[in-house]
């Protein structure tokens, strides 16, 4: 079974879709996996939560 991670911000559940479908559809056409096979995992990050360099990323997306 393949797993697809996605880790990125807040979005909405029609992007959430989109990606998955996306994600999915192009893996299993690289890897020749039928769609079915796959788990998609997508994780929710707040900007507050997320550091670059020495700055949250709350700070740099106001």
């Amino acid at each position: 079974m393949p797993v697809i991670q996605i880790d990125g911000p807040k979005i909405t559940k029609e992007q959430k879709e989109q990606l998955v479908k996306e994600f999915v559809s192009s893996a299993s056409k690289i890897l020749n996996i039928p769609e079915q096979a796959f788990v998609t995992v997508i994780k929710e990050n707040d900007y507050d939560n997320i550091g670059n360099g020495t700055n949250l990323l709350s700070n740099l997306h106001k």
